[in-house]
């Protein structure tokens, strides 16, 4: 019995039809909690208000972006920071948990306990970390300043979240031991699809252990490697809850970043309109950043 163009049609939506009742209540909530709230926050930065329900928004154009970009200095420190951050998430952290990944994917003894042990810190609350790194760095009576006066090496001691130069970086240092782990996983399983024949294969052709590791294993892991990618830009410039744990955005602004200064303008400063714009500005770059990189990866599997 031949079948009609219609009925295949309805048979090929049907599938979709099935899933809607299920998918319908997670996308009314996705809409509601996130897709709402992140077109809200692009309506204010057109507008200038500071919170209160008893007073009007009031319609100013683009008035909030021309004082963000030629009369908000923090906003351009803010700016840099974010953009340092994300370039150091994607060249340190990266390259780190990759390594321990490789690592523990061989044959290494007890390495379902190394991975429990390096993955562990991703497990803690971003505000739990930022308070223990700050009993790690602080003057005097913390661990690192002690460890280096144990050694010798007290000449060393910093005030490490108080000097404007290094603070940002001691900040990262403490999501690099967040974050590896995170990242670790998600290495190893992409190792574990590997073909094991074409890694025995280049060995067998005299392939060494580096040549193995770029011309076979990191094809493989590019899948991977794109969510990881991503992953860190996104994670990276809404940096938040550890800065706020460690410095509040000091000493002098230097660990502002632009999720932190959004959320200050908005709620301390009471100005929503200056902190939509600083949130519709970052949202623009996660999404120059994103949309490039993930059109050109799709392009390279094709």
């Amino acid at each position: 019995m031949s079948t009609t163009p219609l009925a295949a049609g309805r048979r090929r939506r049907s599938p979709w039809l099935r899933a809607t009742p299920y998918l319908a209540p997670a996308l009314a909530l996705y809409a509601l909690f996130l897709i709402y709230p992140m077109l809200d926050s692009v309506r204010l930065s057109f507008f200038s208000w500071t919170g209160y329900a008893t007073e009007p928004q009031r319609f100013v154009g683009v008035q909030n972006y021309l004082r963000l970009f030629t009369v908000d200095t923090v906003f351009w420190t803010a700016f840099r920071n974010s953009l340092i951050w994300v370039v150091l998430s994607l060249a340190v952290p990266m390259m780190i948990s990759l390594l321990l990944a490789l690592a523990l994917n061989q044959g290494v003894l007890g390495r379902n306990v190394f991975r429990s042990v390096f993955y562990l810190p991703a497990v803690f609350a971003s505000i739990t970390v930022a308070a223990m790194w700050r009993w790690i760095y602080a003057p005097s009576i913390g661990a690192v300043d002690q460890a280096l006066t144990l050694v010798g090496l007290g000449h060393l001691t910093h005030p490490w979240l108080g000097d404007p130069n290094i603070a940002l970086f001691s900040v990262f240092v403490a999501a690099i031991w967040q974050g590896i782990g995170f990242n670790m996983v998600l290495f190893l399983a992409g190792l574990q699809q590997v073909p094991h024949e074409l890694v025995e294969a280049a060995q067998i052709d005299g392939a060494n252990a580096w040549q193995r590791f770029w011309a076979v294993t990191m094809p493989a892991l590019r899948p991977t490697t794109v969510v990881v990618v991503i992953l860190t830009i996104i994670n990276s410039l809404k940096v938040f809850d550890l800065i706020v744990g460690m410095t509040g955005g000091g000493p002098a602004q230097a660990t502002q970043v632009l999720a932190l200064w959004s959320y200050t303008q908005s709620f301390s400063n009471h100005n929503f309109g200056m902190g939509g714009a600083t949130a519709t500005v970052l949202l623009l770059i996660s999404l120059a950043l994103v949309i490039p990189y993930l059109a050109w990866s799709m392009k390279g599997d094709d």
